[in-house]
């Protein structure tokens, strides 16, 4: 048999080579094909939506980092701002989701060259003597062999297993974006507890002294026998109690610090100094800047990045069950070699050898015992498990933004009446405190409506620290407020686009991960 000269074979391969490469396999794609479904969400939202300003909206998450330290800018907070900083460069979490990306990146650059030939080059030298009782004969042998192997997408399998990568890596990237915020979200509750810590340590200062100065009061009226000993000890009792809130909430302060410098890793004598620099600031809690949440549950929810991920990973699982399915189809493979032998003797260089060799080779399954069929059968479970998870992901992210809904509303709602009630407290502590300057009350009334006003103080700001908390956690349920870049695909895009093998995604510098 003759054998096809390499021309002719290789201009009647290419078509084939480009055909499948560029889309599916020659003989068809095996395996379900994947349409992104509507998240399982109500048409409206049951919990009241906050009113903001026209030019605060919530906007898609496509992972702009810096969009996302654009909320918090407007926080204008310059130690939240560097907390932030400090805890996305030290977070385990962020650092082990980057890793994720870079592994998922190499197996999306193997996945995309499948469909390409491979091509080994392979080169050795040896020197090698014979003597039978007379000078040593050498012999120096070269080779130099180039191999080459491809494996045409019959049936899609590579075209499938693109389709798996891609959506792997894009899982990885929402679930390194979920990351970020994550870590933003949990430093913010530790600085916003940190000042509520502080108001209410000050606060609980101020209610001691006015315990010890009545407990003083009382124990000088008791010895005048103006007031009976139960009253008297009831009075003592009081002032120890309030020392013993007031060294509780030092340890709490002493412990959010701590916190702190767990999630940042700065130095715990440099950040009790930052975070005590301007008193002005410490005396009062952060301020967040009010967004609307005017979409449809379906549209917020597809912002979130553990939303997004999820979804990728049903993705990921229907493209698997193709993969599984084209092993039960027979494979098609062209090797070729061609390999270069010099030989020299004893310094004469000799005959150099060489050979090509190319042909096809064709591999069809018989007999496996129904291992295959069961790995299509098991994909199948992995694809209705991931399905389900994504449900459930979905829920979850509704209930969380239900919830923060709720507790905003009911920080709103209550919040004026907190203010008219301390309004109210501080009216009747003055009005204590100038009838016992003019003698006409007693310092004790003043000193039981100074606390009563402390009180109302107390709950004022427990209220305030419920609606920032609330605030907070909108903007984490809502996905992180991450506008899309100018100039680059949307969501549903990104979704949607079939897997590309011509370039591989770009790596995720330090600097970027660490701006956000």
């Amino acid at each position: 048999m003759r054998c096809i000269p390499k021309r002719v074979l290789f201009a009647a391969l290419l078509p084939l080579w480009l055909g499948g490469c560029m889309s599916g396999g020659l003989l068809g794609t095996v395996g379900p094909d994947y349409t992104p479904e509507a998240p399982p969400v109500a048409g409206r939202w049951h919990a009241a939506t906050p009113a903001a300003a026209a030019d605060q909206p919530v906007l898609p998450h496509q992972g702009d980092a810096a969009d996302l330290r654009r909320w918090w800018d407007r926080f204008d907070d310059p130690v939240l701002a560097r907390l932030l900083d400090a805890a996305q460069k030290e977070s385990a979490s962020v650092s082990d989701a980057r890793a994720r990306i870079e592994q998922s990146r190499s197996d999306l650059v193997g996945a995309g060259v499948a469909s390409f030939p491979d091509l080994t080059l392979n080169i050795s030298s040896a020197c090698a003597g014979m003597s039978f009782g007379c000078p040593a004969q050498y012999r120096k042998r070269q080779l130099v062999s180039v191999q080459s192997n491809w494996e045409l997408d019959l049936f899609g399998g590579h075209a499938r297993q693109r389709e798996a990568t891609q959506a792997q890596f894009d899982s990885h990237m929402a679930a390194w974006h979920d990351a970020r915020v994550a870590v933003a979200v949990e430093v913010a509750n530790a600085y916003l507890g940190y000042r509520y810590c502080r108001i209410q340590l000050k606060l609980a200062g101020a209610d001691v002294e006015s315990l010890a100065n009545s407990a003083r009061l009382a124990d000088i009226a008791g010895r005048a026998g103006l007031q009976s000993p139960a009253e008297v000890a009831l009075t003592r009792a009081s002032a120890a109690e309030g020392a013993n809130t007031l060294s509780k909430r030092a340890a709490d302060c002493d412990r959010t610090v701590k916190g702190l410098v767990a999630l940042t890793g700065l130095d715990e004598a440099a950040l009790r100094q930052e975070l005590d620099a301007d008193p002005a600031r410490a005396a009062r809690l952060p301020s967040p800047p009010a967004f609307r949440l005017d979409a449809l549950p379906a549209t917020v929810v597809q912002q979130r990045p553990d939303v997004n991920a999820a979804e990728r990973d049903v993705a990921q699982a229907n493209a698997q069950i193709g993969v599984n399915e084209a092993e039960r189809y027979p494979k098609l493979s062209i090797s070729g070699s061609l390999t270069a032998n010099p030989i020299v003797f004893g310094g004469a260089r000799g005959a150099a050898a060489s050979h090509w060799a190319i042909g096809p080779s064709l591999s069809v399954p018989l007999v496996d015992g129904g291992r295959r069929i069961a790995d299509v059968e098991a994909a199948k479970a992995q694809y209705a498990a991931a399905v389900v998870r994504y449900h459930a992901t979905v829920r979850t992210a509704v209930k969380e933004v239900e919830e923060a809904l709720v507790r905003l509303a009911s920080a709103d709602e209550q919040l004026p009446r907190a203010k008219d009630a301390l309004q109210a407290y501080r009216t009747s502590f003055d009005a204590a405190n100038t009838r016992h300057q003019a003698g006409l009350g007693s310092r004790l009334d003043a000193e039981s409506a100074r606390r009563a006003l402390l009180s109302a103080e107390a709950s004022l700001a427990e209220l305030e620290q419920e609606r920032v908390g609330a605030w907070i956690a909108l903007y984490r349920a809502a996905g992180g407020s991450w506008p899309e870049p100018a100039g680059t695909p949307d969501a549903a895009a990104l979704r949607t686009r079939g897997p590309t093998v011509a370039a591989a995604p770009s790596r995720i510098s330090n600097s970027e991960a660490s701006h956000d």
